[in-house]
């Protein structure tokens, strides 16, 4: 006896399916369509530092100007121009894209140049140039060979058009870049400051469990002016209190103790104290100076932030009513300052914070800095 099977409908719609293959940026078969194979031209580019080479074939694959090396200067890259001009009426080519392999900044000024004289120049991925290299010259990669996966990679549908970015954004990536570079150095510094404080003042870095031997306004002050267990054992209390006061920092009574507790029973110094710590000294004076940076990066970038559609469409969102000027004008700067660098971490990086930001408070915030122009 025959049984009936319940088709299965598949839970996406035929329209979701793909017309064309490739990646959606890097369709060209439409405008191959429209006039023809034979008069759709493809410039490929591998590029360098210093120069590129380059080919120049028809949608078939026809080589119309053989591989060719260019300068990155002006004259020889308006020659390239002018030399695929000429190609193009002589092979009456009617359309041409450029594909240009993506290698670090190094394809940027080919980049411009194409774009600057009007051509529709795409990027190609190194993934899927690499992937079009392996089926015809998996063992012999040359710069023509890297030409021939450009043009396949190309017609495939992955030369893709990268879409124009507003001076905004490409001022907050930078920064962004910029920042986190900062911070990555920053963090070795730690590291490195922290194994020579080890072996000068054994078991001092511990008294400032996590992150307080960086964000304390004690611990490197006191390990700067005493070098030595033995320094801040002669001290004593009333010794590390008067240094703290000498640098205006504060301090809280017990800290000093502590500190004072330890040098009473400190182990013994490497024999090379002396020169760690002038290393390791040094090493803090970097990360002092990197802290500034990245504190005056997240300023920047706090400003740059408050300008996006997002930041502002949320805030107008949520406090229609805006802030008057006398509110604006009584703020203090400080007040501002701190915001910054809150929303920085809230919005932009997600950073845990000591406590929870009322969105209220927050939005009228964001809405004052819109209107200091910050």
């Amino acid at each position: 006896m025959a049984t009936k099977s319940k088709s299965r409908k598949s839970g996406k719609s035929c329209k979701s399916r793909p017309v064309f293959l490739g990646k959606p940026q890097g369709v060209i078969q439409p405008r191959v369509q429209e006039v023809g194979p034979e008069h759709f031209g493809i410039v490929a580019v591998d590029c360098a530092l210093a120069r590129s080479k380059w080919m120049f074939c028809d949608f078939y694959g026809k080589v119309l100007l053989p591989p060719k090396n260019v300068e990155h200067t002006r004259s020889d890259l308006q020659l390239a121009l002018a030399e695929i001009d000429q190609a193009s009426q002589q092979h009456s080519i009617r359309d041409r894209i450029v594909a240009v392999e993506m290698t670090g900044t190094y394809h940027l000024p080919v980049k411009r140049a194409f774009r600057q004289a009007g051509w529709d120049t795409r990027l190609v991925h190194p993934f899927s140039s690499h992937h079009y290299l392996l089926p015809a010259n998996s063992d012999n990669k040359t710069d023509d060979n890297d030409l021939e996966a450009i043009f396949r990679a190309a017609i495939n549908g992955f030369g893709l058009v990268e879409p124009p970015w507003e001076e905004t954004y490409l001022t907050l990536k930078y920064l962004v870049r910029a920042r986190r570079d900062l911070v990555e150095k920053r963090s070795r510094l730690h590291c490195q400051i922290r194994e020579h404080l080890q072996r000068c003042l054994p078991g001092y870095a511990a008294l400032f469990p996590d992150d307080g031997l960086w964000t304390s306004p004690v611990a490197l002050r006191v390990a700067r002016r005493a070098p030595t267990a033995e320094a801040i054992r002669q001290a004593g209390i009333p010794g590390v209190t008067r240094w703290l006061r000498e640098d205006r920092g504060r301090f809280q009574s017990r800290t000093v103790e502590r500190l004072v507790a330890w040098a009473g029973n400190a182990a013994p110094a490497d024999p090379l104290a002396p020169l760690l710590t002038r290393l390791w000294q040094q090493l803090d004076d970097d990360r002092q100076a990197k802290s500034q940076q990245i504190l005056q990066l997240e300023r920047e970038i706090a400003g740059v932030l408050v300008h996006t559609p997002y930041v502002l469409t949320r805030a107008r969102a949520r406090n229609p009513r805006g802030v008057s000027k006398s509110e604006i004008r009584s703020t203090k700067s400080e007040t501002n300052s701190k915001f910054k660098i809150r929303m920085f971490k809230t919005v932009l990086f997600r950073l845990p914070e000591d406590g929870g930001e009322d969105p209220h408070q927050l939005a009228a915030l964001l809405n004052e800095t819109v209107a200091l122009g910050v």
